[in-house]
């Protein structure tokens, strides 16, 4: 099927957000069970992080201490209690499922935080958090689940001050060519970097345990690297930053990890919201000027020789 042929109407495209909501709804009870003990555990440590030295390099470039900042989809909000431990003053995250959204109250409660959890879909953040924040947060897994990343991108923006900066954190593209596979596992190659088929997830999105249950169907979307740097800027917003790394950050394709063929499979991307716009400077007007147009009337002069 060519990337042509596959179109998603507004009201299909809801339809299926709602029916990832549900389905990650249906998950956060499975994941508490595998990982909110020990993760209420580590946050009862000051000095507990889960921030890598990618993430932390990239905040600390965003200069995070004292910024606000909101993370979008934002699971449990382990991510978002760490980088208020870097400093930085108001955070928000906000996901989609409330069993998720109270995982991560009681993290912060744990952890003595002051973050706050909003639920809410992504492109319906409510109307007070519109242009309160420094710094947007989006992490590995969010672009994937949306058929419509311009929607979904600009919705995105709408939370950011003027001058503020989006800071994306994900996998690579590139390895939804690739069956994904454990360590030493072999190299099958799947997909055209170009498809846009949908791809529907029957098993469960429990990647801690990998437990079986009777899974909602979820359903994922491939975005080439040019379509998320271009929603960015369709949105108003301009690129300020773009690495790629070889540095494995998802919970699957370990086998490309081990192989070790030299492909980029994860990247940092930093857009930038326009600023103010600075005010009008009234100029005095003397003889020597044009008093409609404030040009000197010697450059009217030479433009008629």
């Amino acid at each position: 099927m060519s990337w042509k042929d596959v179109v998603m109407s507004d009201k299909d495209a809801k339809s299926v957000m709602a029916q990832n909501l549900e389905a990650w709804e249906q998950v956060a009870p499975i994941h508490a069970r595998h990982n909110q003990d020990n993760l209420l555990k580590a946050f009862s440590d000051p000095g507990f992080t889960l921030l890598d030295d990618v993430a932390i390099g990239v905040l600390k470039a965003l200069e995070v201490a004292d910024k606000d900042v909101a993370q979008v989809c934002c699971n449990n909000g382990r991510e978002l209690i760490c980088i208020e431990r870097l400093g930085a003053a108001n955070c928000v995250g906000f996901d989609g499922a409330e069993g998720f959204v109270e995982q991560g109250r009681e993290l912060a409660n744990a952890a003595g935080s002051q973050a706050r959890f909003v639920c809410c879909e992504a492109h319906a953040f409510p109307p007070e958090y519109h242009g309160t924040f420094d710094i947007v947060l989006i992490t590995i897994g969010v672009l994937s689940w949306m058929p419509d990343i311009d929607r979904f991108m600009a919705s995105v923006t709408r939370l950011l001050r003027p001058g503020g900066a989006l800071f994306i954190y994900e996998h690579h593209p590139i390895l939804f060519m690739f069956e994904p596979g454990p360590p030493k596992g072999p190299i099958v190659w799947e997909l055209s970097y170009f498809d846009k088929s949908p791809y529907l997830e029957k098993d469960g999105l429990d990647y801690y345990g990998g437990e079986s249950y009777d899974a909602k169907p979820a359903t994922s979307f491939s975005h080439t690297m040019a379509e998320i740097i271009m929603s960015g800027v369709k949105s108003g917003l301009r690129v300020e930053d773009f690495t790629e790394y070889p540095t494995h950050i998802s919970n699957t394709w370990y086998n490309l990890e081990s192989a070790e063929l030299g492909l980029p499979m994860s990247y940092t991307l930093v857009f930038r919201a326009p600023d103010p716009a600075p005010p009008l400077v009234s100029r005095p007007r003397g003889p020597y000027l044009d008093a409609n147009a404030n040009i000197p009337l010697w450059r009217h002069t030479c433009s008629k020789v």
